[in-house]
């Protein structure tokens, strides 16, 4: 679901981890489109597809993604490096 929602958004998920209470996404996206507007089409889409092949999830979790994200730009740090730390949140 979050690659269509990414690819939809002429974008690309370079790597995706799934933690118990939040997830690491590196994305190649379109500069055009905003971080805000990603994330928030990302979480839009999740919820509304996991809460309708799903409808008992509505009645234990009131919102199944917080308000809140951390984004930020890959700067002088190296894609290697980026993938690197993702794959090793494994456990934390």
């Amino acid at each position: 679901m979050i690659q269509d929602k990414i690819k939809e958004l002429d974008g690309e998920v370079l790597r995706l981890k799934v933690m118990p209470d939040h997830i690491h996404l590196f994305v190649a996206s379109n500069p055009k489109v905003a971080p805000n507007r990603l994330i928030g089409a990302v979480k839009g889409c999740t919820s509304r597809l996991v809460r309708k092949e799903f409808p008992h999830i509505r009645r234990s979790l009131p919102t199944l993604w917080t308000r809140s994200y951390f984004v930020s730009t890959a700067g002088n740090v190296s894609s290697h490096v980026i993938e690197k730390y993702i794959e090793e949140q494994t456990g934390r």
